[in-house]
């Protein structure tokens, strides 16, 4: 017999349930796939008003101690140290030959006795994070506290997602800038406002103990967000070019093939598998990477699709797939080589040999 895996729910799924949300389990996670119109929910993303977008399955570690930025700085891409107080920056945690573990987003807090840090990690990477990290808390003053099981954490994304915001939380959430972080009080709860997108639109994260999360939700619902569930943030994510572990980007990719070059610092020195990421930038180039295809119209393709050049040598394979619906056609993730990353290749896929273009991510840019 399969030995049945358990899967944990949001302290939302009561809210989602009374919203008729239909729910598929991934990643160890009971999420809501969809309320009942995918086109209604990505288009108060892309289009009008805003989305919210229940967060929670990500994994969320507090790190701190007098020894937390030396610790992360030998373990993580970017550099820690240039890292200020209520701000955030992308990073990678790479193996010893420089293939990707995790990509996170690590948000440093106003410090208290010593530097705090809160590293957002995907569910699917989050006990290896997690793991990995714990382990130094032998080697120094290092300390490492799971938050998951017992916070939430809310996306409001979408054009009218700052005046969502302000209206619920306050003033100053117009003062939180690209990649700042603010700790607020919120009807007597510590709310930590996270300026990002997952969208490519404007957009807040909100990281709120799970006692108050019910009542966060249903204030931004007042004020007229709409619920988005995981089917159309993936239509969302995949237009804004935004890579997934296990779906795009994984273990035998090394860093500089993931498209994530924002989360890397060549300035930094020394970290684990630094050698190699330097040695490609400055030495040579990536054998292939995770670029963008575009489709001429909408075209029924799968996620694995082989894709050829031109005169049928294999370029590389599809990740993701979705038909956008503010371009009007289907666009892809993939990974190709090198040869073949130039914009405006031409290329088609072995599948009923259809034909496409090479482009630049995100395939829509939003704010």
């Amino acid at each position: 017999m399969t030995e049945a895996v358990a899967v944990r729910n949001s302290p939302l799924h009561q809210v989602h349930t009374q919203l008729g949300a239909a729910f598929e389990a991934r990643d160890g996670w009971l999420e809501p796939s969809a309320y009942g119109d995918v086109l209604r929910e990505y288009a108060a993303v892309r289009e009008r008003g805003a989305g919210l977008i229940d967060l929670t399955s990500t994994g969320r570690l507090k790190v701190s101690g007098s020894e937390a930025i030396q610790f992360l700085n030998g373990l993580i891409t970017n550099d820690v140290k240039e890292l200020a107080e209520n701000s955030w920056m992308p990073a990678v945690f790479p193996n010893a030959q420089g293939r990707l573990i995790a990509s996170v987003r690590v948000i440093r807090l106003p410090d208290e006795e010593s530097p705090v840090f809160i590293l957002d990690t995907e569910a699917a990477t989050h006990q290896a994070i997690f793991k990995l990290v714990e382990r130094f808390t032998l080697a120094g003053d290092f300390r490492v506290h799971d938050l998951t099981e017992t916070t939430a954490l809310i996306s409001l994304q979408g054009k009218q997602a700052i005046q969502i915001a302000g209206t619920v939380l306050g003033d100053g959430v117009d003062e939180v800038k690209d990649e700042g972080a603010r700790v607020v009080d919120w009807n007597g709860t510590r709310v930590v406002i996270i300026r990002a997108t997952h969208t490519s639109e404007d957009g807040f994260d909100l990281l709120i103990e799970s006692a108050g999360s019910k009542d966060l939700w249903n204030a931004f619902m007042k004020e007229g967000a709409w619920p988005v569930g995981f089917t159309a943030l993936e239509m969302l994510r995949i237009e804004a070019g935004i890579p997934r572990y296990r779906v795009d980007i994984d273990e035998t990719l090394v860093v500089s093939e993931t498209n994530l070059d924002d989360a890397v610092s060549f300035t930094k020195g020394c970290y684990i598998g630094q050698e190699i990421i330097a040695r490609i930038k400055y030495r040579g180039h990536v054998a292939k990477k995770l670029t963008g295809v575009t489709f001429e119209k909408a075209t029924k393709i799968e996620p694995g699709g082989k894709v050829l050049s031109s005169d049928d040598k294999e370029a590389g394979r599809l990740t993701s797939v979705t038909y956008s619906p503010h371009l009007g056609r289907t666009v892809a993730l993939g990974i190709l080589k090198y040869q073949y990353l130039e914009p405006g290749t031409v290329v088609k896929i072995e599948s009923g040999e259809v034909s496409a273009v090479v482009s630049d991510l995100p395939f829509i840019k939003g704010r």
